[in-house]
């Protein structure tokens, strides 16, 4: 399966892990957030 910008960025995803388990999140609720390289848009 290919990615649409060409690239697996483990490094982007590690930010929003980090961020999703931050206090810095506290006020984010019941989203649902792709971090998959623009591959749900097609």
């Amino acid at each position: 399966m290919s990615k649409p910008k060409g690239k697996v960025a483990l490094d982007e995803v590690a930010k929003v892990i980090s961020f999703l388990a931050s206090d810095e999140s506290s006020y984010v609720t019941g989203i649902e957030l792709f971090v998959d390289g623009g591959f749900a848009q097609i």
